[in-house]
């Protein structure tokens, strides 16, 4: 652990290499991890298990009197009442790990009085640590990140992720993609939000935009933005998207490039943008439907 650190974000560094090395070690006999299914498309491991067990003993050990949100167990450990919560995913991109591609990872946020104050995301593939405390930057690795200096959408690079659960608005994720698509380098979904939101930190990509996640997948990563000089917010370009489940994420120029083609789409969109939205859908379908003269 590091001395110039916040002890808080050295505990929950000390954290994520444990459940890492946990995930690791299943990694070298996947086929051999039991997995069971939440709902349709939606699993959990004992991996996860085992490694939110991990982290959880880890930063109760270091600080019993705070409380725990975890994807697994929820509120289950921990104090009930604390300012201090910790946003706890053990394992971001669960179905790429039991695939064995090697997309995913650990994200561990500590929350004082509803702000994001500490994040770590941790890559035990690569070995690669992302961490932020806020108004002390962001660093991949010890080194310090910054967002992509990239002013025009037309050459990044975005990530994003389709929906997968019954009930997902496919139909309007298709037409978000067809109105991004044609304005940029390319889309990228690599599975897991977390580390997405790492990569915009540290400029590997230019962007992301992503409906349908929870606050564990995105409070370390958004954290990461932030620190590095980026913006993080919902659709509309709302900061407070947290627990909204619509994040997207960008140094500023691309942000409101984003929110432009975007934003419509948003579940918080004006209605006038969503009755336009509507009347496109319509007048579209309209000339699909009529047969050629």
């Amino acid at each position: 652990m590091s001395s110039h650190l916040h002890p808080m974000l050295n505990t929950a560094i000390k954290a994520a290499r444990a459940a890492g090395a946990i995930i690791n070690r299943a990694a070298l006999d996947v086929e051999a991890v039991r997995v069971s299914q939440k709902q349709i498309n939606d699993f959990v491991t004992e991996v996860d298990q085992a490694s939110e067990t991990a982290i959880i003993d880890t930063l109760l050990t270091a600080y019993p009197g705070h409380a725990i949100l975890a994807e697994e167990s929820g509120r289950q450990h921990g104090a009930k009442d604390s300012d201090y919560i910790w946003i706890i995913d053990p394992l971001d991109g669960t179905t790429n790990f039991i695939h064995g591609f090697p997309v995913y990872c650990v994200s561990i946020a500590l929350s004082v009085r509803g702000k994001v104050e500490h994040g770590v995301v941790y890559d035990p593939t690569r070995n690669d640590l992302f961490t932020a405390t806020r108004g002390r930057g962001a660093f991949m690795n010890d080194r310090r990140m910054r967002v992509s200096r990239r002013t025009r959408l037309s050459e990044c690079l975005i990530g994003t992720g389709f929906p997968y659960r019954p009930g997902d608005d496919f139909p309007g994720y298709m037409k978000m993609m067809a109105e991004v698509m044609p304005h940029t380098q390319g889309l990228r979904r690599p599975g897991a939000a977390a580390l997405d939101l790492a990569y915009v930190a540290a400029g590997f990509t230019d962007g992301f935009f992503e409906a349908g996640l929870s606050i564990w997948d995105v409070a370390a990563g958004g954290l990461l933005v932030t620190e590095a000089g980026g913006l993080v917010g919902n659709f509309t370009g709302e900061a407070n998207y947290l627990e909204q489940r619509e994040c997207l994420a960008a140094p500023a120029r691309i942000y409101a490039q984003l929110v432009n083609l975007i934003g419509k789409y948003s579940k918080f969109a004006s209605v006038a943008d969503k009755m336009a939205v509507q009347a496109a859908t319509s007048s579209s379908s309209a000339s699909t439907d009529t047969d050629p003269e």
